[in-house]
Parts: C-alpha cells; sequence; structure tokens
C-alpha cells in the first residue's frame, strides 16, 4: 500500500505492516526548551552503556579527573570508551542499579563532581575533514565515544564502517520519535537544526551515499520547519530531503521507517547495509559534529522528563550518570505519588524501582506516570485466539505462537517464528484483550537463548581448549621422539670403528691400560 504525498513534489511513501494509533501526550513537554541540569552530588557512569563489550576502567579510586577525560577504554571493535562527564575525584568502582529491564546492578565508576568544571585537553577540531582520510574520521567518533541515541545504542564508529562489499546508497536520518510523551528529538530539532545537519554532512563524508532521507513525523510540524529552514541555507540541498510521515506508531523503528521511506524490506536477520541503507538517529548525528568539529566525547544527551505526575514535564541537557531523582527535583518533584516510574517510553520502556539509578547514553526520557495514564490491566486472562495482535505487529509477525511458545521455553521452535525480529514495541500488548504481558515473554525468551548460546560457546571454547591441548601434548611427544632418534643416529654416524672391530678396540685398550699398570713402581 502506497500513501502519496502531495506536497513533496510526488513522493511516494510506503505503508508497513501493522502499527496502531495511540494518544502522543507531547503536548506535555513539547512546549519546553531544553534546559541545562545543575551539576549532582555524585555521578555513577555505567561501564556498559553500548551494545558490545563493556568498557575496562582505566582510573583508580581516588584519582582526580577532567572533564572529558577518557575513564574507561572499549575492550574490542564493538564496544565504546567513556568519559568523565566533569572534573572531579573518583569514589569507587563498584555495583549500582543501572537503566535496564531486570533492574540489576553493574559497574558504575562514581565520581564526585568538583564544580571546577576543568576540561582535560581535548583533540584538535577537524573543521577540514573532506581532506582527511575517512578511517581517520571514524576513529574520532570512536574515541568520543558515540553510540546511537535513539535507544539501540550500537556504536556508531561501527555502523559506520559498513565494509568495501556495501555500497551504501541512501542514509536515513531518524527524527520520527514516534513513541508517546517523548519530545527530545522534537526540541533537539527545533533548536540545533544546524549542528544535526553538520552532523549529517560528515556522515555523508564518510558514506558517500547518492540520498539522504530525514524523516519526520507530521506531529512536528514545528521541527519539520526549522530543519526545512536549516537545510535550505547550506549545500545539503542538493541530496537532502526532509520527509514528513504519517504519525504511526511504531514508524521511528529502523526497518520501519526504511519500509515507510524507501519501500525496501530489510531480510529476516540481516541488517540494512546488506541492502545498501544505513539509518542513524537525530541525537547521533549531533554527536558526532560534536566530536568531530569540537573534539567533544559524548558526555551528555537531551531527556525528556514528563508525565501528569511530574510537576513541570521538560526536557533536560543533562550529564550522563546523574541519578534520576536529580532530575525529578529539578523539575519540580512530584504532583502526586507516581504509579510507576518508567525509563524509556511507554510503550518500549521498563520500570524504575530505585531513584539512584542513573542516565545513561541511552536513555532519552523518564517518565512519572499517574494511576490514570497507567491503570492496572489486572491479572492476565487466558489467549482468546483473537488474533489482534498479529493484525498490528510491524515485524508481521506471530505473537500469539511466540507467546505459547516462549512460555513454553520451547526455545528451538520460538526461533522458528523469528522472535529476534521482534522490536519489541509493544503494540501486541497493547491491543491484547486478555491482558497478557508479550513483550516479557518474548524478552525472557531472547534472554535464555542468549544465555544458552553464551553456555554453547563457552563449550566450544573449553572442547577447543582441550582439543589443542591434547594436540599440543601429541606433537612435544612426537619431538622428543625424533629428537631421541636424531641423538642416537648421530652416535652411530660418529663412530669410527665398525661393528666388527669394536672387540678388537677393547682388547687392544685393555692391553695398553695393563702395560701402564706394570710400569709403575712396586711396594
Amino acid at each position: 500500500m502506497t500513501i502519496p504525498i502531495p506536497d513533496l513534489q510526488g513522493r511516494t511513501l510506503w505503508r508497513f505492516h501493522g502499527g496502531i494509533h495511540i494518544p502522543d501526550e507531547k503536548a506535555l513537554a513539547n512546549h519546553r526548551p531544553i534546559e541545562t541540569v545543575p551539576l549532582p552530588e555524585r555521578l555513577w557512569v555505567p561501564l556498559q552503556q553500548h551494545i558490545g563489550a563493556p568498557a575496562r576502567p582505566k582510573v583508580l579510586v581516588g584519582e582526580r579527573v577532567f572533564k572529558g577525560q577518557m575513564i574507561a577504554e572499549p575492550q574490542g571493535f564493538v564496544s565504546a570508551p567513556i568519559h568523565a562527564p566533569t572534573s572531579g575525584r573518583i569514589l569507587g568502582i563498584e555495583p549500582h542499579p543501572v537503566p535496564h529491564p531486570s533492574g540489576f546492578q553493574a559497574p558504575c565508576i562514581v565520581i564526585e563532581p568538583d564544580g571546577a568544571e576543568t576540561w582535560a585537553e581535548r583533540p584538535p577540531p577537524l573543521l577540514d575533514y573532506p581532506q582527511i582520510d575517512p578511517a581517520l574520521i571514524r576513529e574520532r567518533i570512536r574515541w568520543a565515544g558515540v553510540v546511537g541515541l535513539g535507544g539501540a545504542t550500537f556504536p556508531t564508529s561501527v555502523k559506520l564502517s559498513p565494509g568495501p562489499d556495501r555500497a551504501i546508497h541512501t542514509l536515513i536520518i531518524n527524527g520520527a520519535e514516534c513513541e508517546p510523551y517523548i519530545t527530545c528529538d522534537d526540541r533537539l530539532m527545533r533548536e540545533r537544526a544546524g549542528r544535526i545537519l553538520e552532523g549529517v554532512r560528515i556522515i555523508h563524508y564518510l558514506l558517500q551515499p547518492k540520498t539522504v532521507l530525514i524523516g519526520i513525523e507530521d506531529n512536528k510540524p514545528e521541527a519539520i520547519a526549522a530543519m526545512r529552514q536549516a537545510l535550505a541555507a547550506t549545500d545539503l540541498v542538493d541530496y537532502t530531503e526532509i520527509v514528513s510521515i504519517p504519525t504511526l506508531y511504531p514508524s521511528g523503528g529502523e526497518k520501519q521507517l526504511i519500509k515507510i521511506l524507501t519501500g525496501r524490506e530489510v531480510p529476516t536477520s540481516n541488517i540494512p547495509a546488506q541492502i545498501g541503507i544505513v539509518c542513524q538517529n537525530i541525537g547521533t548525528a549531533a554527536a558526532v559534529a560534536d566530536a568531530v568539529l569540537d573534539g567533544r566525547p559524548l558526555i551528555s544527551r537531551v531527556v525528556t522528563v514528563s508525565g501528569r505526575a511530574i510537576a513541570c514535564p521538560s526536557n533536560l541537557e543533562v550529564l550522563i550518570g546523574t541519578p534520576i531523582d536529580h532530575l525529578i527535583a529539578h523539575c519540580g518533584g512530584y504532583r502526586q505519588p507516581p504509579a510507576k516510574l518508567i525509563c524509556g517510553g511507554p510503550m518500549m520502556g521498563f520500570q524504575i524501582h530505585d531513584p539512584t539509578t542513573p542516565v545513561a547514553k541511552g536513555t532519552n526520557c523518564l517518565l512519572a506516570l499517574t494511576s490514570a495514564e497507567s491503570p492496572d490491566p489486572g491479572p492476565p486472562l487466558p489467549c482468546i485466539r483473537c488474533g489482534r495482535c498479529a493484525t498490528v505487529c510491524p515485524a508481521n509477525l506471530l505473537p500469539q505462537q511466540l507467546y505459547w511458545y516462549a512460555r513454553a521455553k520451547d526455545l528451538d521452535r520460538v526461533q522458528d517464528y523469528h522472535l529476534f525480529d521482534c522490536i519489541e514495541c509493544g503494540c501486541c500488548a497493547y491491543v491484547c484483550p486478555s491482558h497478557l504481558p508479550l513483550v516479557q515473554y518474548y524478552r525472557y525468551a531472547k534472554t535464555e537463548i542468549w544465555a544458552r548460546e553464551q553456555e554453547r560457546r563457552k563449550a566450544e571454547q573449553a572442547r577447543a581448549r582441550y582439543l589443542a591441548k591434547q594436540a599440543r601434548l601429541e606433537r612435544q611427544a612426537r619431538e622428543r621422539q625424533a629428537r631421541l632418534q636424531q641423538h642416537q643416529e648421530a652416535l652411530a654416524y660418529s663412530d669410527p670403528a665398525r661393528p666388527e672391530d669394536r672387540a678388537a678396540l677393547i682388547d687392544a685398550a685393555r692391553q695398553r691400560a695393563a702395560a701402564r699398570r706394570s710400569q709403575l713402581p712396586k711396594d
């Protein structure tokens, strides 16, 4: 199904499968400009803020650090460094609650700010980046710890290295921000459109696509106008188009936005780069510009604090590691005790139980919802097989089958139904008349599969180590035998006498010894 857009010179948009229309609730905060939050008393900076291996600390307890100083280095290609959000002293490296659906604790670097905001030495700006090797630009982005700020937190330097066998023809900048309440990207586009487009230009230089499409939902007219005005003043206008897309959740999903803008579908278990497309978030583009043009690492981000339990819903520029209760206090506290405290949006977010949980790079929203906004659905009822979940699933899956097999812990069958194509958007649970917590079952099944896969890899590594040890022992035994044989052959080769003459030689030696004894003086 196609949807013509009359004001975009004939551009056609495509309709992805499923999706739902839900109240966007963006008016609570989208009128509030971005504010800077004062320094908290403590910062808890998680070492795992990205997809891939966690960063490794490179500071010691008691050490003084400066703003922007690298305090944890990446481990491996798919990883990202962590930088000090401000200057101060390292109080500890210890477990602390982090933003995660499980609510578990993870290692964090605890910093006591000194209030001086003293910057570490930064790398020089790369203002002439079109004359610089793209590999050096990617390395700068990697150094800065830039990750996807739309929620996936995939290291950006990796995503901007598609490989020589993948020619990128389309770059998509995701400004859809489809989930209710969240307005941080909306305000970023209104207030910092120029910085976003500078990041787009850098990404375009690295990927060399023919076309750049910036997709923004049509419920953000001010953001669309600001971006178009900023684009008209640049040379990007020759190959860049700002596209207003219909408001439909979850149009901001990567595969769904690709479908809307290009009509192409990413094959299951594949990534967009395999069909010549790369997607980046609005905030990520701005962070790329900060890293390349200013030498500034990713140490803060814009966060929406909203919900009707908040006294003054706002959009805040927040240092990474700032505890959530500090943001709530900055927004005037609670109007009333919240029924739920959610990290992320109401559809894909998760409940937070510890108010000292810090902001991470992927934290785009904090919601304090009243009981009216988040009513208790009651206990789940038996599935009535109505099929509504399949109708709204944007990944065109069969959520009911996934639910049955996840509930039965049949992890092989649940993968047969493409569990990992699920983007956990929550559409199925939203429309379920039985109030089944479907997404929780899918998350559980994914976690179990990942754990099983990790155990399998460990077993394979142990088996490989055992086989390598056995091969080493056998090789050493063969080498010892070979050396012994070579030694024996060398002895045989160096003996001047033939075997049949050895007895005569021995007799001659005995005679000489007897003669010497006979010449000795007698007592």
